[in-house]
């Protein structure tokens, strides 16, 4: 007689564990164990977060185990059961682990295989190969792609969160309605009371009034600099969306400024060719905006929108400031685009730049972070599922990366980019404009420029010389580095050569899935990768799958409430067109061009949502799933983790000397995925 000592954990999440039967089969390579239920008692049956443990005694020795088949059947009730991991000790000392990590509901049987990370060409034994056969067929069954609106990305076929797999759903305790939540949060933050405060806005005293309850040491900063050039360039290099400036060495066609027009803005006594040839001159183009059609779902307010032109010159002192504003993009014979400058009337000047902010929200909230954090993540998940097993080391090494991605995009597109939607309520792109902004955008999605260092040559900021102060860039390039030499340890681990990475059926049908089917709609698609040659190809596009869930969505998404809470320094939409003329603006202009009450409080609500980080947070490295039980792994990912310290250490080292510390790409404060 040889016996099995079989451990197995439930999980801890609200309802993890059940009262129907479990039943488990030891597969080994030589033979099979009885089917064995696993609950001792009544008192013993798998409640969450427990282990129980039960030995097989067998006639003879399995063998190799190979596989654990699980079979559950109703008692009473029919309910889910989260078994997080199996593990099992043979006769002959040796420890078998088996990471499962998954619900298992209405299955009649669900087979997990020994848990080393293996590549297809690795597996020998057919009973293993049809396993994973088995598994990818099951899933391409759940994960089917679905065109959610013409033109966009893929995403999952689901029209509600209660239709995906119960593996990529939220938790029990973490749900997201964005349009409750945000009027929870209005409520939270005492913006309900905004109505009995005043009736309409007077000057900026009165965002003051809502705003002394809300705010943060950043908000606050921003509340009484946001007037200052210094500060409005800031924003540009490391506020919420600090991927619209560009190296300018020659004026768009369509700007009107001159260099008569900025001299008095060029410090070291040179002119704007000058200028724009010594590196020193930067623009913000918004030419996405052109031709979108403002909000119109509110037939009782006119909301408008702008495509403006923005010039930056990095002065003397290295402060990244503005020196011409152009909102307008007139191209009819005798009709003049009016350049607003610092030297122009204050409230112009100001309204201006109001102006500029307005615009880069809508481009943030729709670009730089709908389109190119949430939805091409969404794009690597569901190829993920589809073609790659559960014990694929590339699968092992993405799951922590994709956790809650799906989720939090199916309740986005039912509450919040649809019609109807948040969205739609306080953005100036709502309606109509959200999808031709998604679709202007999608023309610019390319392979090189999720890159995080070929995003910063394509620009050209990449040099800190050129344009000291940029802590996203300098901080970015930190933590792209050290998830590509994590990323590289585990590649090379699995890989020997560029011949297994050809030879790799699963990771090819991978990125030809998101290349073929996820970005079908994408006009630059052909310059996604469809095959995979060599381990450095390989390193690069995991590296950009892991970095633009976590590092990239980070940085754009957890400064929200700090940047955008004072609301004249970045309006959602705008009541009033951009002016045509100088000397027309004055505090009442501008009051009646600002979001008004009930916009202003929503959006408020709706950013403090999106700028909170999750009960339970796991930080970037952070993995308590143990998907990976080899100890070259388990070493890889220490390392990791080393060298994410040694970055959390020079951020802390620079923000003690700094005005406004800039921590959205700190580690620590990087969230291992999409999921708010």
């Amino acid at each position: 007689m040889f016996t099995y000592t079989v451990s197995v954990t439930t999980g801890n999440q609200v309802f993890a564990g059940t009262l129907n039967y479990i039943y488990l089969t030891l597969v080994g390579k030589e033979r099979s164990s009885d089917r064995t239920l696993l609950d001792k008692s009544w008192f013993e049956r798998l409640e969450r977060g427990t282990v129980v443990s039960i030995d097989i005694h067998v006639e003879e020795t399995l063998g190799e185990l190979l596989l654990v088949k699980l079979e559950k059947e109703k008692f009473l009730i029919n309910d889910d059961w989260y078994c997080r991991s199996i593990s099992v000790t043979a006769p002959t000392g040796d420890c078998f682990e088996f990471p499962c990590y998954r619900w298992i509901a209405d299955q009649k049987e669900l087979v997990l295989p020994e848990g080393r990370g293996r590549l297809p060409q690795d597996e020998k034994l057919s009973i293993v190969k049809e396993c994973r056969h088995l598994e990818l067929e099951n899933r391409r069954e759940k994960f089917r792609w679905n065109e959610w609106k013409s033109g966009f990305l893929m995403s999952i076929d689901a029209n509600k969160s209660s239709e995906l797999p119960l593996d990529v759903q939220f938790d029990t305790a973490k749900s997201v309605d964005f349009n409750l939540n945000a009027f929870k949060a209005v409520e939270n933050l005492g913006l309900n009371k905004l109505e009995s405060l005043f009736q309409s806005w007077k000057d900026f005293a009165d965002f003051e009034k809502v705003f002394i309850t809300i705010k943060n040491t950043e908000s606050e900063y921003v509340m009484q600099n946001w007037t200052k050039d210094a500060v409005f360039g800031y924003q540009f290099l490391n506020g919420c969306n600090p991927v619209m400036i560009k190296k300018c060495t020659e004026l768009p066609d369509k700007f009107a400024v001159t260099p008569e027009m900025v001299e008095n803005s060029l410090d070291r006594g040179t002119t704007l060719q000058e200028e724009l040839k010594a590196g020193n001159i930067y623009i913000a183009d918004y030419e996405i905006l052109e031709d979108v059609q403002p909000n119109d779902t509110d037939p009782s307010t006119q909301q408008y929108l702008a495509a403006p032109f923005c010039l930056f010159y990095k002065n003397g002192q290295n402060e990244f400031i503005p020196i011409a504003i152009q909102l307008s993009r007139q191209t009819t014979p005798g009709e003049k685009n009016t350049v607003f400058l610092p030297t122009d009337d204050e409230y112009d000047w100001l309204l201006a730049k109001m102006w500029v902010k307005s615009s880069d929200y809508n481009v943030h909230q729709l670009v730089t972070h709908l389109l190119r954090t949430h939805l091409i993540s969404e794009v690597f998940t569901i190829a993920m599922f589809r073609q790659l097993s559960a014990v694929h080391p590339v699968y092992k090494l993405l799951i922590p990366h994709v956790r809650f991605t799906i989720a939090i995009n199916t309740a986005a597109r039912e509450t919040l980019i649809n019609e109807g939607g948040v969205f739609g309520k306080v953005d100036s792109t709502g309606g109509i404009g959200i999808e031709q902004v998604i679709r202007k955008g999608m023309q610019t999605l390319t392979y090189k420029s999720l890159c995080f260092p070929e995003a910063m040559k394509i620009r050209n900021v990449d040099n800190k010389e050129d344009l000291p102060n940029y802590y996203y860039r300098d901080d970015g390039m930190m933590v792209w580095e050290a998830v590509k030499s994590f990323v590289s340890d585990v590649v090379k681990i699995y890989y020997s050569s560029d011949e297994t990475v050809q030879g790799d059926e699963e990771i090819q049908a991978f990125v030809q899935d998101v290349c073929s089917y996820g970005m079908k709609n994408c006009p630059n698609n052909g310059e996604f990768p469809n095959a995979l040659k060599t381990r450095e190809q390989l390193v690069e596009y995991l590296t950009i799958v892991i970095f633009t869930a976590s590092a990239q969505h980070a940085a754009i998404n957890f400064g929200q409430f700090d940047w955008y809470a004072w609301i004249p320094n970045t309006p959602s939409t705008m009541r009033k067109p951009p002016p045509i003329e100088k000397g027309k603006v004055d505090m009442k202009y501008i009051m009646e061009s600002l979001p008004d009450r009930g916009r202003s409080s929503l959006h408020l609500g709706t950013i403090w949502i999106l700028s909170q980080f999750q009960d339970n947070e796991l930080f970037l490295g952070v993995y308590p799933d143990k998907y990976f039980t080899e100890e070259p792994a388990m070493e890889a990912i220490k390392n990791f983790r080393k060298k994410l310290v040694d970055v959390t250490k020079t951020i802390r080292s620079r923000n003690e000397t700094l005005e406004l510390p800039y921590w959205y790409l700190c580690p620590d404060r990087i969230p291992n995925s999409v999921a708010i």
